[in-house]
């Protein structure tokens, strides 16, 4: 395998993690040796996030197969926002292909073998071409060549009898040393690759005006993505269009004192996928294996990504969310088979929030899901005034439902609402100011006729210019997931001083809801003051 001096220079990773994370000083091989095959590859994800994936070559080599390729799943896809559907990551891919180049041959080619050929195709295609050497004639067998490889500037090799021609200079050096290592210890799989890239290099759309038809490269990845949304729904993950519907769905209008409505189909779908997941595992002590119970909330979360959010203020407050603790510590007590179910249905709540929503527009964390998911719980249960033994007999998802639909109709809707009939009828001398009202209106109305007002958040900066305490209120107010930043606490309380504008809590009880009315009927005078 080459050596990296002989290699261009590293393209730099946008991943790694940040400086003074990376495993500056490595654990004891051996104690890695005994730990890393044992992580879950959700542990062992975050690991390699939070170190930097240049820093864990050394953890990559100890990885079993089935952790690796747990470990792509969540590794190398990537949606544009949160709560939108993931793609196939190609520059993420490359920085794998950069690790790799550097790893001894055998633990290259160990971690290739686990990758799927579609996925290895897919991503070596964006950065070569694959043809036969006899191509490089203009004329095969007196037909012509239906693909110009006769004009190419770049880096070119030939490999085990095929013309590799690099599309740049970026990665050239650790592809070539990987299709090289993988020509010489995985021979069958070296093949399966290269015809994959040959056929991608030689493929073209027919002119046929069928244009809405994916090209061969799409076909590819959409059926990657297909196929690992099946396993990670075994596995117990939502994926972000099923979070997506099962959230919309919360947020209809209901009566919200029945207290067991019918069975979302999307659950069921989930919890039974979950079950098929948990009955095929045949070594439920290998924690690589784990069913759905533990997938976000045993998630080993670094000092790095604690949130910002706080459950219950300052500590010697009571938790917001303990009503909803003192009905799950009672479910505990008197039944293990209830309690457990309860824990997964919180399990499938979090992920949903994690698949299919954001917070401040970004991702939750998975410690933020947990705590979310739990607020809003609390906040259905106590909509509902239920006896402590209700959760012996009751799902958690009905609870999150009844909570999701008053966080929407009592604080969403509202919010928007009373946003527009403050600014409805005011004017500005500031041009400026005045066309950003403009602005405002048309997106905040149409949005909130849509029930999405979360949409023109964007729109919300013209009140930066009037009253930036108010408008950070009202920015988390009206987000996705609505929070009660610590801006607005603030304004109620008369507390001045140095105050976070990224500090929030979840909202979760009753009392919160009867604040937020209050704030919103001074938001008036505080924009025209």
């Amino acid at each position: 395998m080459p050596k990296r001096s002989d290699r261009a220079r590293r393209r730099p990773s946008r991943r790694a993690g940040a400086p003074g994370n990376s495993l500056a000083r490595p654990p004891d091989r051996a104690h890695l040796a005994r730990v890393v095959p044992h992580l879950s590859p959700e542990s062992l994800h975050q690991l390699i996030r939070h170190s930097g994936l240049e820093a864990c070559g050394e953890i990559v080599a100890l990885a079993t197969p089935a952790q690796l390729a747990s470990v792509f799943d969540l590794d190398l896809w990537r949606s544009a926002q949160p709560g939108h559907d993931e793609q196939f990551d190609g520059e993420r891919f490359a920085d794998w292909l950069e690790l790799l180049a550097d790893a001894d041959s055998a633990v290259a080619s160990r971690t290739l073998a686990a990758m799927d050929v579609r996925l290895i195709v897919s991503g070596l295609s964006r950065y070569i071409r694959v043809f036969d050497p006899a191509a490089i004639a203009p004329i095969v067998d007196g037909e012509p060549v239906n693909v110009d490889v006769t004009a190419h500037h770049g880096p070119e090799h030939e490999v085990g009898g095929y013309l590799v021609r690099g599309t740049s200079s970026d990665t050239w050096d650790a592809i070539l040393a990987l299709l090289l290592t993988l020509d010489a210890d995985d021979n069958d799989r070296f093949h399966a690759v290269m015809r994959g890239c040959r056929r991608l290099s030689n493929s073209t759309p027919e002119a046929d005006g069928l244009d809405d038809l994916l090209t061969e490269p799409e076909q590819i990845v959409h059926d990657m993505a297909v196929d690992r949304e099946h396993r990670r729904a075994r596995q117990g993950y939502s994926t972000p269009a099923d979070a997506r519907a099962f959230l919309l769905m919360a947020r209809q209008p209901r009566n919200h004192s029945r207290r067991e409505p019918p069975v979302n189909p999307l659950v069921a779908a989930y919890f039974r996928a979950a079950a098929d997941e948990t009955e095929s595992v045949s070594e439920p002590e290998d924690n690589s294996k784990t069913g759905h119970g533990s997938r976000v909330v045993s998630l080993e979360i670094t000092a790095a990504e604690r949130p910002r959010a706080w459950l219950g203020g300052a500590s010697s407050q009571p938790s917001r969310v303990a009503h909803f603790r003192s009905l799950i510590a009672h479910a505990r007590d008197r039944s293990e088979t209830a309690y457990l179910a309860r824990s997964h249905e919180l399990t499938f709540l979090a992920n949903v929030l994690v698949a299919g929503c954001s917070v401040q527009s970004r991702p939750f964390t998975p410690q933020e899901a947990s705590d979310a998911a739990s607020s809003v719980c609390n906040l259905g249960l106590e909509h509902w005034a239920v006896p402590d033994d209700f959760l012996l007999e009751h799902d958690l998802v009905s609870a999150f439902e009844a909570g999701w639909a008053v966080l929407h109709e009592e604080v969403s809707m509202f919010v928007a609402t009373q946003v527009l009939a403050t600014i409805s009828d005011m004017t500005c001398t500031d041009a400026d100011i005045e066309s950003g009202m403009n602005t405002l209106r048309a997106a905040l109305t149409r949005h909130r006729n849509a029930g999405t007002p979360w949409h023109a958040r964007e729109a919300l900066d013209v009140l930066a210019m009037l009253d930036t305490p108010a408008w950070t209120s009202v920015r988390g107010l009206l987000d996705e997931y609505p929070t009660m930043p610590a801006m607005l606490t603030a304004i109620l309380d008369g507390r001045t001083g140095a105050i976070s504008a990224t500090e929030f809590e979840f909202i979760s009880t009753r009392d919160q809801l009867v604040r937020i009315r209050e704030f919103m009927s001074r938001f008036p005078d505080m924009l025209q003051r």
